[in-house]
């Protein structure tokens, strides 16, 4: 697939990933959406600025897939396409880095005059919808993506980790800005759920900006005392 992509004009690359980043977008939207009706959730009606800066969203995702590809052919990014057992430990690697590094950028931001010119525009919406997980200011949506490119340069990855990883920051994402919890209370006492950032942690970050700044953990938030159950 990279190969064939790599004999495809810049046009056609920029056209093929816009359209693989609003199939993502389309495919979360679509889960987040079954996941209130299974639950029998009134499902709230995007705004039209929620729609405009989700597709802005797309745009610069796709200016950022772009680069990584460009990165990736000319050797900055690397990667291994084997299946393995070294596939589980790279995503797992991934996993907790991008986990680590999140939270970092997160907290910095709230605790820094940049939240009221950029992020205070992503917790305009308290009780969000999921397709708040696409509602960022420009330069957040910019630094995330230029925070994981920086992460596959700087190791090189398994190709299959790289794809269960970004399945996974969806998932996560969406569940995040559901506005409910689908997961039972005695659950999520269990393992591994106790140390996850399930849909009540995030939620719990939009209620009070001054807690649970973790993305896919709350294992940061517990070691650096701004966890919030």
């Amino acid at each position: 697939m990279l190969r064939f992509l790599a004999t495809l004009s810049p046009f056609n690359l920029w056209m093929i990933f816009l359209a693989e980043n609003l199939l993502v977008t389309a495919l979360a939207l679509l889960f987040g959406w079954l996941i209130l009706r299974l639950n029998k959730k009134p499902i709230k009606q995007a705004s039209r600025n929620e729609v405009l800066i989700c597709l802005l969203t797309n745009l610069i995702n796709t200016i950022i897939t772009y680069a990584g590809f460009w990165l990736f052919g000319h050797g900055y990014i690397q990667l291994i396409f084997e299946i393995n057992w070294l596939t589980l430990f790279d995503f797992l690697l991934l996993f907790f880095l991008m986990d680590f590094a999140m939270f970092v950028f997160h907290y910095l931001i709230h605790h820094s005059a940049v939240y009221k010119v950029v992020h205070k525009f992503h917790h305009h919406y308290a009780d969000p919808i999921p397709i708040d997980l696409f509602v960022l200011h420009p330069f957040e949506t910019i630094s995330f993506g230029a925070l994981w490119l920086i992460m596959l340069v700087l190791y090189t990855f398994n190709f299959y980790a790289v794809l269960i990883y970004l399945t996974i920051n969806v998932f996560f994402g969406v569940t995040g800005h559901l506005g409910i919890e689908p997961i039972p209370a005695n659950i999520r006492k269990t393992f591994p759920f106790k140390y996850l950032g399930t849909p009540s942690f995030h939620h719990r970050h939009h209620l009070d900006i001054n807690h649970n700044f973790g993305f896919y953990t709350n294992i940061w938030d517990k070691l650096f005392k701004t966890y919030k159950p």
